[in-house]
């Protein structure tokens, strides 16, 4: 097992130095879903949410998230970001006491000595919540879940694809 690099020797927390690594496109594809109400994913999809346009303004809040990412999480770089894309897709419910739910997938690029794997994460996190946020006046108990890393391609370790990916992860 790897030895985590965010600890000195001492053990104390430092940001990771990476400026003896190589440059090289980086690519992080992070997914969730949030779980709902068949009358909130109506609202959703009919665009009569009180707030306004709920995915469009959740991609855009995925999008700025993952610009913000360094300013978010301690110890993470600021990176140059090359590409942000958010894409949701609904799944209804087959039964009426069964939930629906929208799904979220961000792919997050660049070109630099670092992953952008927490920038997708983010991307995928604040476009759930602010779905959240827009809905909750009509559905609180909407439910945040299967928030995950589900590739990263580049740099020194390659490629990973998480083992439990499936289809449905993926808009």
């Amino acid at each position: 097992m790897s030895t985590l690099t965010h600890f000195d020797d001492q053990g104390q927390a430092h940001m990771v130095d990476v400026a003896a690594k190589a440059a090289s496109h980086r690519i992080g594809v992070a997914g969730g879903r949030i779980d709902m109400l068949p009358a909130t994913l109506a609202i959703i999809e009919a665009g009569t949410a009180q707030k306004g346009d709920v995915l469009g303004i959740a991609r855009i809040a995925g999008i700025m998230a993952a610009k913000q990412t360094s300013a978010l999480i301690p110890l993470c770089h600021p990176l140059a970001l090359t590409r942000v894309a958010i894409e949701f897709k609904v799944q209804h419910a087959t039964d009426q006491n069964e939930t629906c739910s929208v799904l979220c997938k961000a792919t997050v690029e660049t070109v630099g000595p670092t992953g952008v794997e927490m920038e997708a994460l983010s991307a995928v996190s604040v476009a759930l919540l602010t779905i959240y946020d827009m809905c909750k006046a009509v559905d609180r108990g909407m439910v945040m879940t299967d928030i995950k890393l589900l590739e990263k391609h580049g740099g020194k370790s390659g490629s990973f694809i998480h083992p439990t990916a499936s289809p449905h992860d993926k808009p």
